[in-house]
C-alpha cells in the first residue's frame, strides 16, 4: 500500500490529472499522475542539463517532479513541473522559457499532444 501524498498542492495536482485523463481520454496525464503519486524520496528529480539534452526550440516539457538547476538550457521551451529548484527556475527565465505549473500546463493543453515527459 503506498502512502498518501500530504502535500495540498500536489494532491490536487493529482486530481486534476485523474480528472483531465477521464474527461479527455488521454493516457499521458494518468502515466505522470502515476509518477508523481510516488513517496517523496521516490519522486523525480531533473537537471537542466537533461531537459536541455532531450528537448528542443519550442517543445513542450513535463516533468513529473522537481527541476534542477545543474548545467544549462540554451533554448526556449514551454515547461510544466511540480517544483523548481531557485537557481532551476532562474536559469530557465534568463533562457526566455515558459515557466509553468503542472496545473497551468495542464489547463493549456488538455489534450496533452505535442508533450514530452522528462524523467
Amino acid at each position: 500500500m503506498v502512502a498518501k501524498p500530504v502535500n495540498k498542492h500536489i494532491l490536487e495536482t493529482i486530481n486534476l490529472l485523474r480528472k483531465k485523463s477521464r474527461e479527455e481520454d488521454v493516457a499521458i496525464w494518468r502515466y505522470v499522475r502515476e509518477l508523481i503519486y510516488k513517496p517523496k524520496r521516490r519522486r523525480i528529480a531533473v537537471n537542466l542539463s537533461r531537459i536541455n539534452r532531450y528537448s528542443k526550440e519550442g517543445d513542450m516539457v513535463i516533468v513529473p517532479g522537481k527541476v534542477l538547476g545543474s548545467g544549462y538550457i540554451n533554448h526556449k521551451i514551454i515547461i510544466g513541473a511540480l517544483d523548481y529548484s531557485i537557481t532551476a527556475k532562474k536559469k530557465l527565465l534568463e533562457a526566455g522559457c515558459e515557466v509553468l505549473s503542472i496545473k497551468d500546463f495542464i489547463n493549456r493543453n488538455p489534450k496533452g499532444s505535442g508533450v514530452k515527459i522528462i524523467v
